[in-house]
């Protein structure tokens, strides 16, 4: 699994697991948990989860797929915003690493920003890290100005990640966060690759999957992955679509599919604000 090198030291992995709904029906919880834990079979190391998803449910589902296998995986969740204190975002942490029995994050990751100074905020997980209990930390849903404001400080200048929304139909992050990212060699995470599932219908999308004998999603992933700094958290919550998301990792792109796709999904002709799901 080739990697990007995280501020610090470190590779993030470039394709890994996402969670988001997982957690929420205990009558699923058995088929998640075997997904995240095929996942780690076919080398998806990296799996995303936050302290939202399922009210901690989420981070059950994990804390059980990772059991014995804590070394293969590079473990990421995030804290709410109304938790993000000095004193709320350790206990958060605490809680999370319970739920997912575990000494430590790899990455701990503001959910999005709330309230709470940045200052205070960025202490807490570096406490955090003195303390030993999370190795590396960052931001999610941080647009240019947030990044900027961030980077001001010593403390922010060591954030690891921003993970943001970034798929071929939001695409607006490409005028100015990510080329912000690249020139600070800041890895960018992106969520939700194929939009929940409503990128798969796109006549493009099936076109160019068709030439390759592969499935649109497949093809929505490997845009993502083609992008410099940016690795892809998409969601699997059975073996088979485990197989096939990471599948798009050994698709090569032509330059005609990204010809067409740039035409088919082309980014907005402006600055947009963030956007988030």
């Amino acid at each position: 699994m080739r990697g990007l090198r995280l501020p610090g030291g470190g590779e993030l992995p470039v394709l890994g697991q996402g969670t988001w709904g997982m957690g929420e029906r205990r009558g699923q919880r058995a088929a998640e948990v075997a997904a995240l834990r095929h996942g780690l079979d076919l080398g998806l190391g990296l799996i995303d989860t936050a302290e939202m998803y399922g009210g901690g449910g989420a981070e059950e589902v994990v804390g059980q797929a990772i059991a014995g296998r804590r070394d293969e995986v590079f473990l990421v969740s995030k804290v709410y915003p109304h938790n993000a204190t000095r004193r709320g975002a350790i206990e958060a942490c605490e809680r999370s690493l319970r739920r997912l029995g575990t000494d430590h994050l790899d990455l701990y990751l503001l959910h999005w920003r709330g309230s709470t100074p940045l200052a205070e905020t960025l202490d807490a997980f570096e406490r955090l890290r003195t303390d030993g209990k999370i190795r590396h930390f960052g931001v999610s849903n941080f647009g240019p100005d947030d990044m900027e404001e961030l980077f001001t400080s010593d403390l922010g200048r060591q954030t690891a990640t921003n993970q943001v929304l970034y798929n071929l139909t939001r695409r607006g992050v490409e005028w100015d966060l990510l080329p912000w990212c690249r020139e600070r060699g800041l890895p960018v995470m992106a969520y939700s690759p194929i939009e929940q599932g409503r990128l798969l219908g796109e006549p493009v999308l099936r076109r160019v999957a068709e030439r390759h004998g592969v499935r649109p999603a497949q093809v929505a992933i490997a845009w993502v992955l083609a992008r410099d700094g940016v690795c892809a958290i998409p969601k699997a919550a059975t073996p088979e679509h485990v197989e096939q998301n990471r599948a798009a990792l050994d698709l090569e792109l032509t330059s005609a599919d990204l010809a067409e796709l740039d035409a088919g999904f082309p980014a907005p002709p402006h600055p947009v604000p963030l956007e988030v799901l």
